[in-house]
């Protein structure tokens, strides 16, 4: 039987906004990226991949990433120096995603919430990934004991990146 007139128009109508609601919330739902508010670019544009094949003592300055190798990943355009880290990344993200999905691990530690970072504050432990809103929190983590840091801000992830 097919509806038509009004009572079919309104059906429509009420079936795309529902649909919509849908989608909505399950957008909501996901975790949340550290990422620019114009343009939603993760982690200041750096390159995540790039991170790892950097020196770290002194520590070298973050790859800038390019648009022209963007990878679309929970939500955020994610940019990379090279079409072979782009593909690095998108075989494997979750190994290259940043701890916290990118959000400033030492607020975490320390209660503050959810900072974003720009990727320029950094560092590997165990190799994964850390970033920083400010190079005061890097110290504390590789001057302090980081471990017990990571505890703490595991706990405050686990309740923030699910509201």
């Amino acid at each position: 039987m097919v509806l038509t007139g009004v009572l079919g128009r309104q059906l429509a109508t009420l079936a795309t906004v529902m649909v919509l609601l849908l989608v909505s919330s399950a957008a909501q739902a996901a975790e949340p990226v550290s990422k620019s508010r114009l343009g939603g670019v993760a982690i200041g544009g750096h390159d995540a991949v790039g991170y790892h094949e950097l020196q770290r003592t002194p520590q070298a300055p973050a790859v800038e990433g390019r648009k022209r190798y963007t990878v679309e990943y929970k939500g955020a355009k994610w940019h990379f120096a090279s079409a072979e880290s782009s593909e690095r990344f998108r075989a494997d993200p979750e190994r290259f995603t940043p701890a916290y999905n990118g959000f400033c691990a030492n607020a975490l530690s320390l209660g503050e919430g959810l900072v974003r970072t720009n990727g320029t504050h950094w560092e590997i432990f165990d190799d994964n990934l850390y970033l920083f809103y400010a190079a005061a929190g890097r110290e504390r983590w590789t001057d302090g004991n980081w471990k017990t840091f990571k505890e703490a801000a595991d706990d405050a992830w686990g309740v923030l990146s699910t509201k």
